[in-house]
């Protein structure tokens, strides 16, 4: 049976005190596991111009305008980046990931990638983009993710390159993944659905988060566009609001009324 390295620590001793003699232990922590042979990211650019895109749709609009799992409570989402189960094996690379209750080191050059261990737990959610029919999203991720404790799992498939549905959503029950009969994450709070709308210049249909009721949680563009409409929309009816006045007013002095006494 294998043990973790530990730290050095001052020898054992004795002390003495009140004629007794004690005996004093030295107490050893493990260190943390040596990740200097892990390849966090070897710079290769690997995705599509549409994986892209979804990655960073599926990102921004938590950060700009999610409120978060609850009050007081912290989530990291990441795109394309490292996950890191245990030390001795590679990287599984999921296209998202979110993680509740945890926050990114302030030193994200000295952790790079999502080491389990040092997170104290792993991601929430992950989901894939299905882009070709290699890389396993219904086979071997799955079984990987499984494996790990992912509690949710999503595949979207928007060219169909695999048997099933478009959008399929995982949960994990008694340590194997179930299909749920709808796309909401009850532990998490969001939901997945398909949109069909315009982001970043191009119309087309995305996977988006949404709210219980099914509404798209907004990107931060979308959040200042609605406000501008809305600031419009209030400038346009004080405006018909004062154009009202003023036709009320001229009315009343064609009856020989003064609108300021009425």
């Amino acid at each position: 049976m294998s043990t973790a390295p530990l730290l050095h620590v001052p020898q054992e001793g004795t002390v003495v005190a009140d004629g007794m003699v004690y005996v004093t232990t030295a107490y050893a922590l493990p260190c943390p596991p040596d990740t200097s042979h892990l390849i966090t990211e070897d710079d290769t650019p690997v995705d599509n111009l549409a994986s892209e895109k979804h990655q960073r749709l599926l990102t921004e609009p938590l950060y700009s305008s999610w409120a978060g799992p609850g009050p007081g409570r912290t989530f990291l989402v990441a795109a394309n980046v490292g996950l890191f189960v245990v030390p001795r094996n590679p990287a599984i690379v999921p296209d998202v990931m979110l993680s509740l209750d945890v926050t990114a080191p302030e030193d994200w050059w000295a952790i790079r990638s999502y080491f389990v261990w040092e997170y104290g737990k792993t991601p929430d959610v992950v989901i894939e983009i299905v882009s070709n029919t290699k890389g396993g999203e219904k086979s071997t991720k799955r079984t990987q993710y499984a494996q790990a404790g992912i509690p949710y799992y999503v595949v979207y498939d928007p060219d169909r390159y695999l048997p099933g549905d478009v959008l399929e959503v995982y949960e994990l029950l008694a340590r194997a993944y179930r299909r749920r009969p709808d796309a909401w994450l009850p532990e998490v709070g969001l939901g997945v659905t398909l949109w069909e709308g315009m982001f970043e210049g191009r119309h087309g249909t995305w996977l988006r988060w949404c709210d219980q009721a099914g509404e798209v949680i907004p990107t931060g563009a979308e959040r200042a566009e609605a406000a501008q409409q809305q600031a419009e929309a209030a400038q346009q009816r004080a405006e018909a609001a004062q154009q009202r006045a003023e036709r009320l007013a001229r009315r009343l002095r064609e009856l020989g009324l003064d609108p300021e006494e009425v």
